[in-house]
């Protein structure tokens, strides 16, 4: 069963590599149109974080396998004030450190991992279909994977450079060169990884946000998911 097949409210799958502006632009358009919103990378960003925390050697995949079970992920859903945890911990900041972001790749590309984590993300879509006007998922397999069936799907771009910048202001560093090649790494394990690579469907939107403002990608955004509903 898809994450499409029950409920009533609306999904909108975003896709796209660090820095492309997945983040501001669901949490944007699940805003304008009341929905709910699901940053699936921080949920194994998340999963990372304790690996780490418990000694998990994060390059053994077949650690990382027996240990994803044990913790317990809870991701909350409002755009405004979206919310991670871990056990019962508030681990919104330490996800975003050096040595998670260093680590994420490997813990993602496990297969165990991710049939877990997307196991839980489409139990998350479905209650907030039943429950609400729906929901936008960000992530790098959500529009191939996750969610193949939403009516909303995109794929977000933007140039290195602009991409680099982004995410140095985001993470305040002054070093955007190191931003830019760590960026770049990162797509490279992301598109190459044999379970669920980042890769875009040929029927989802591409949408290059170099040249484009937050509001300006938020209103197009925005304007697809308005027509599918009409459609529907």
């Amino acid at each position: 069963m898809s994450a499409q097949d029950t409920g009533g409210g609306i999904v909108i799958a975003i896709d796209g590599p660090s820095g492309s502006g997945k983040s501001s632009t669901s949490k944007g358009v699940a805003r304008a149109r009341n929905l709910r919103y699901l940053d699936t990378g921080a949920m194994y960003r998340a999963l990372t974080w304790w690996m780490l925390e418990n000694g998990v050697d994060v390059s053994d995949a077949s650690a990382v396998a027996a240990a994803v079970e044990r913790p317990t992920i809870e991701m909350g859903t409002d755009p405004a004030a979206p919310t991670v945890a871990v056990d019962g911990r508030d681990v919104a900041a330490e996800i975003r450190g050096k040595e998670v972001t260093g680590s994420v790749s490997a813990v993602s590309a496990v297969p165990e991992a991710r049939e877990l984590l997307v196991r839980i993300q489409r139990e998350i879509i479905a209650r907030a279909r039943a429950e609400s006007a729906g929901i936008v998922v960000e992530g790098r397999d959500i529009t191939t994977v996750v969610a193949p069936d939403a009516p909303v799907k995109l794929f977000l771009t933007a140039s290195a450079e602009a991409r680099a910048q982004r995410r140095s202001k985001e993470v305040r560093t002054s070093d955007v060169a190191a931003t830019q090649a760590a960026l770049l790494r990162r797509d490279r394990l992301d598109s190459s990884r044999a379970h669920s690579p980042l890769t875009r469907t040929e029927d989802a939107v591409e949408l290059d946000t170099t040249g484009l403002s937050l509001d300006e990608v938020v209103e197009l955004v925005v304007g697809l998911a308005d027509e599918a509903v009409q459609k529907a």
